[in-house]
């Protein structure tokens, strides 16, 4: 498998107050219009489009969602539902078995090491809903309860932006590297930290080739 290295490494992104203003009117409305958000902070609009640009570049932006107000819908009953995790081992299985579903809105992983979801469940029948949606080995038991309403209201208030080391998990600083391997970008806290990863990366290609 050959990888895709991009023949000139740009520089990690430092992120300011000026993006965090720009998240906040994202969150707010993602749709909102270029022109409306450099007005508000004094940009220009292509200027704009070239952080929000960075800002997915650098994974702090992901994707931009619909938020759906499901009770118009009266698809299923509303519920929370905690998870205990049979083995540690499962977790990351679990987690994507959740997030596979249609009806789940949110999954979140605790401290304890068990999974939170918010979703709707046809009928209200929770038990044949998880025998259908997650492996029942990797479930040791779960909790149910029933929501009246839930609101999704994030906020980056007292948020500290800071991009990890793909191989130590390191901050990442502005005198760290950025490498593209298929596609893909990777952030690292020093150049001992890229030589490594690529090179494990690359044997695995090969491996897989």
């Amino acid at each position: 498998m050959a990888l895709d290295l991009e023949p000139q490494r740009p520089a990690v992104p430092t992120l300011d107050d000026t993006d965090l203003e720009i998240l906040e009117l994202l969150l707010a409305d993602a749709r909102r219009p270029w022109s409306d958000i450099a007005e508000a902070v004094e940009l220009s609009p292509p200027a704009v489009a070239d952080r929000v640009e960075r800002l997915q570049e650098a994974g702090v932006i992901r994707r931009f969602t619909l938020d759906i107000d499901r009770s118009q819908l009266r698809g299923g009953v509303p519920v929370l539902v905690r998870l205990r995790v049979a083995r540690e081992a499962d977790v990351d299985a679990l987690r994507e078995d959740l997030r596979a579903q249609d009806a789940v809105e949110h999954v979140f992983g605790t401290a304890e090491g068990d999974l939170l979801c918010v979703t709707r469940v046809p009928r209200g029948d929770v038990p044949a809903w998880l025998d259908q949606c997650v492996d029942g080995a990797a479930l040791a038991d779960y909790e149910v309860t029933l929501l009246t309403d839930a609101e999704w209201t994030p906020s980056l208030g007292g948020t500290e932006f800071a991009l990890e080391c793909a191989e130590c998990g390191n901050t990442v600083t502005s005198e760290g590297e950025t490498v593209r391997l298929d596609g893909v970008r990777y952030h690292f806290c020093c150049g001992s930290c890229e030589d490594r990863f690529t090179e494990r990366y690359e044997r695995m290609a090969d491996a897989a080739d």
